[in-house]
């Protein structure tokens, strides 16, 4: 009974950590990649008779895969966005 606690209130730990201040890119990155790593993961899994294992670590390399991708994405974003280089002054030749 200790262990399952300890494990549920692990996973919640995690969870509430890795959800805090995330940007759309990587939100999106981390739901698409947690899919498409479960699916790859899945069918990998399916071949050597582990299926269910293979999707749950597929998902969970894939989730953190895709929220690296997307942080990635958004960090570019906010630089492009906020850190424009400012225009030069011409220079002035005297008359």
């Amino acid at each position: 009974m200790k262990s399952k606690l300890a494990k549920l209130f692990t996973l919640a730990l995690v969870i509430s950590s890795v959800s805090c201040a995330a940007g759309p890119n990587a939100q999106t990155g981390a739901v698409v990649g947690g899919l498409g790593g479960a699916a790859l993961g899945g069918i990998i899994g399916h071949q050597s008779g582990r299926g269910l294992e293979g999707a749950a670590i597929g998902g969970a390399l894939g989730a953190v895969g895709g929220g690296v991708v997307g942080n990635a994405q958004d960090q570019r974003n906010y630089n492009n966005n906020y850190y424009r280089p400012q225009p030069q002054p011409r220079p002035y030749y005297g008359y």
